[in-house]
């Protein structure tokens, strides 16, 4: 069973960027597509993307295309979120998930999550 820890987060001003980290302690993580879910206070978790299990392929959801980046490294078990030009409305609780197949934008069909990092972001 992969189990999944999300770091990287925190507070920064708009405009700023930071990078998440998602590591994975199970060593066959490229098993697995991973996704990068979102979920603010009071609203509903948010698809923001998925890569592929080689990294290959990637999938954004329009409100983060062409500000977030994903990679992965699998020999470090670790999947990035790299987040540029960043808005309050980023502000959220960021999750990793796995799923075995791809691309996968529905968070109930991923099967392991993180605890989530949280993103502040002021204005």
């Amino acid at each position: 069973q992969a189990l999944l820890v999300e770091s990287g987060g925190g507070s920064v001003q708009a405009g700023g960027s930071l990078r998440l980290s998602c590591a994975v302690s199970d060593n066959t993580l490229s098993k697995y597509a991973i996704g990068w879910f979102r979920q603010a206070p009071g609203e509903a978790r948010e698809f923001i993307g998925t890569i592929s299990w080689s990294g290959g392929s990637s999938k954004y959801a329009d409100s983060v295309k062409g500000r977030f980046i994903m990679s992965r490294d699998n020999a470090k078990n670790t999947v990035y979120l790299q987040m540029n030009s960043l808005k309050p409305e980023d502000t959220a609780v960021y999750y990793c998930a796995a799923v075995s197949v791809y691309p996968v934008v529905t968070s109930s069909l991923y099967d392991y999550w993180g605890p989530g990092t949280q993103v502040t972001v002021s204005s």
